[in-house]
């Protein structure tokens, strides 16, 4: 039994082996190609790992030579940074002083303006009040002097002075001024230098005038002084006859009117004619016509009682007295006022709270 047992239980034993040896197989192809795969993947897995590993160390290289690179350049850049920070705090110090300097500037231009508009303000009152004065210097020369050429020529300096300040609010008061100009040139001229002239020179030749009675007796030309030769009582005796002639005077007058006058009163006589000359000249200067000629008439008819009108001198004298007399010497003065009105008016406003 035992050995029955044992041969049935071999068959056994070598069909079971044979029932399995395929699946066997089947699993040993299958590991293997497993394994192969798993070789191939770790070969795979080495490969890429490796493959990784260089390209991560290439990576770490290029990374830090990048580092290294921007680890230089940070460095240059914090140092271009500093320099650039040092600047620009030298900047900002410079630019406060320089803002420094510019308010300091600004101050002092607007004290400058300031001060020039003060200035101005003063000058242009000064050349007002100047510009005042010789106005009015006009309008005396013309009303009470009567003299339109002193008041022409004060007019004129007057336009000249605000003309020099060259500002636009003085040309309405310049136009004024030249319509006084125009008023003061349109009258008519009067030759008053050239007939002063002629009086001084009429009252330099009273003194020598000769009078109708009391004058030289001429030379008698029969009359002989006696010779050095003759006997001292001759000449004495002529000497006598001389004198007693002296106390008589035998002269023909046309004029039985004429009075006879002592030397003092020939003096003051000669004198009084210069006073209405002297007059006249005053008349003529203040364009006075009336007083003008009523001197020239009175010292003409003086002329013709008292002293001789066939003497050449008293001729002349005469003869100037009439020409004198025949021109016209009143001008009809014109009224200068409004100038002066224009400037005193631009003061008030000038002056006025706000004006400036």
């Amino acid at each position: 039994m035992g050995m029955s047992e044992d041969k049935e239980d071999k068959p056994q034993e070598i069909q079971a082996p044979a029932e399995t040896t395929l699946p066997a197989r089947a699993i040993a192809s299958r590991f293997n190609l497993g394994l192969a795969a798993a070789v191939v993947a770790l070969v795979l897995i080495g490969w890429q790992w490796l493959d990784s590993r260089q390209y991560g160390n290439a990576l770490e290289q290029n990374l830090g030579r990048r580092l290294a690179d921007f680890d230089s350049r940070s460095k240059e850049s914090q140092i271009v940074a500093a320099r650039a920070q040092e600047e620009s705090r030298q900047a900002l110090v410079k630019l406060g002083m320089l803002e420094q300097k510019l308010a300091e500037s600004q101050n002092q231009q607007a004290a400058l303006e300031a001060l020039y508009q003060e200035l101005s303000r003063n000058r242009d009152e000064s050349v007002l009040a100047e510009v005042e004065q010789i106005l009015l210097v006009a309008n005396q020369q013309l009303q009470l002097a009567g003299n339109p050429k002193a008041a022409l020529i004060a007019l004129q300096t007057a336009d000249s002075r605000l003309q020099r300040l060259d500002k636009a609010q003085f040309i309405s008061l310049r136009k004024t001024i030249v319509k006084d100009i125009e008023r003061l040139q349109a009258l008519p001229t009067v030759d008053v230098v050239g007939y002063s002239l002629r009086l001084d020179s009429l009252s330099s030749m009273v003194d020598d005038l000769p009078l109708v009675i009391g004058g030289e007796l001429p030379a008698n030309p029969a009359a002989a002084k006696p010779r050095g030769e003759e006997r001292p009582w001759a000449k004495l005796g002529w000497e006598i006859w001389l004198d007693m002639k002296q106390l008589v005077r035998i002269q023909h007058v046309d004029t039985p009117d004429a009075p006879l006058l002592a030397p003092s009163q020939a003096y003051f006589l000669r004198e009084n004619i210069k006073l209405r000359l002297l007059s006249a000249r005053l008349a003529l200067l203040r364009h006075d016509e009336t007083t003008y000629k009523a001197d020239l008439k009175a010292a003409d008819a003086w002329l013709r009682r008292h002293f001789d009108i066939k003497a050449k001198s008293t001729q002349s004298a005469l003869t100037t007295l009439k020409q004198l007399a025949s021109g016209p010497v009143s001008i009809d003065m014109p009224d200068i006022s409004a100038s002066l009105n224009a400037v005193r008016n631009y003061k008030l406003v000038r002056e006025r709270p706000g004006a400036r």
